[in-house]
């Protein structure tokens, strides 16, 4: 949760040694205090390695400047790629949704109780039907029809470029195009269903009843020019069996991708993901 003079520090390089004291010697020599440090390597010899260490520094607003010069210096010493987020700026969130609603409820519910630390400005949906659903949380409501394509994506960029820190898909039923996420400036969050096999397209639970699935899943990615083939943030699977009737599938299927989407947005809300190629680590 957000604090005062609290900061995360996420840091990525070639796995080398010193790099953690090196991290540790600059953030003592400006007076910040480690409250924890998590770290995570793809392998001891020639691999990979990730940080995220929370800090507390008195004074952070005056002081990141030096502390960051500093930072740089070390980042280029070890080649390092690294960020330092102040947590007591939370992070703007824009939701698109279409009509299924149990995702979007969930991050709102859970934004509202101060169990997900992000400041949702924005529902954006090509449906008018979740409009009364979202003002009772005191959100801003967008309806943009997809008539148009091309006039629906320039309407929802001129909406978000520059004011939102991350674009949740909350079963939003419109494919992005390439364009809309290059321009966008922010990193979007999407979640599908996953079955063993998939089902991709119309009516995947009444497919999963015919085929006799017995475990329903869900992924929570970011998304990327390749659809739904991005870094994977979060997953988790549920039980079914040859009892389950389509709607039971589907009810199951609801609550697993609202609490898997929900754990990925406190994620990378919280700093806790890097990605790393086509996969990420969490710390």
């Amino acid at each position: 949760m957000s604090q005062i003079d609290t900061a995360r520090l996420l840091i990525a390089c070639d796995d080398q040694p010193g790099i953690v004291a090196a991290v540790a010697n600059v953030l003592a020599q400006h007076g910040a205090n480690i409250i924890s440090l998590d770290q995570y390597s793809t392998d001891a010899a020639g691999g990979r390695f990730f940080q995220r260490t929370v800090i507390h520094l008195p004074g952070l607003a005056a002081a990141r400047p030096e502390l960051e010069a500093s930072l740089s210096e070390v980042a280029e010493r070890f080649g390092m790629e690294w960020s330092l987020h102040d947590t007591a700026r939370r992070k703007r969130v824009a939701i698109f949704v279409s009509k299924y609603d149990h995702c979007m409820m969930e991050l709102l519910w859970r934004q509202q109780r101060g169990q997900l630390d992000v400041d949702i400005t924005m529902v954006i949906s090509n449906h008018p039907d979740l409009a009364e659903a979202v003002r009772t949380f005191g959100v801003p409501f967008m309806h943009i029809p997809a008539t148009d394509k091309a006039a629906m994506e320039a309407r929802q960029l001129a909406l978000l470029q520059g004011n939102v820190d991350l674009v949740v898909l909350a079963r939003y039923m419109q494919i992005l195009t390439d364009d809309f996420i290059e321009q966008v400036g922010a990193p979007i969050i999407n979640i599908h269903h996953s079955f063993l096999p998939a089902f991709i397209g119309a009516n995947p639970y009444a497919r999963a009843k015919e085929r006799g699935v017995k475990l329903i899943g869900a992924t929570a990615h970011y998304a990327t020019a390749d659809l739904d083939e991005g870094p994977i943030i979060e997953q988790d699977v549920t039980r079914a069996s040859h009892a389950d009737s389509a709607a039971d599938l589907q009810s199951r299927g609801a609550d697993v991708e609202r609490q898997v989407l929900a754990r990925a947005v406190q994620w990378h809300a919280e700093d806790r993901v890097i990605v790393h190629g086509h996969s990420t680590v969490i710390l």
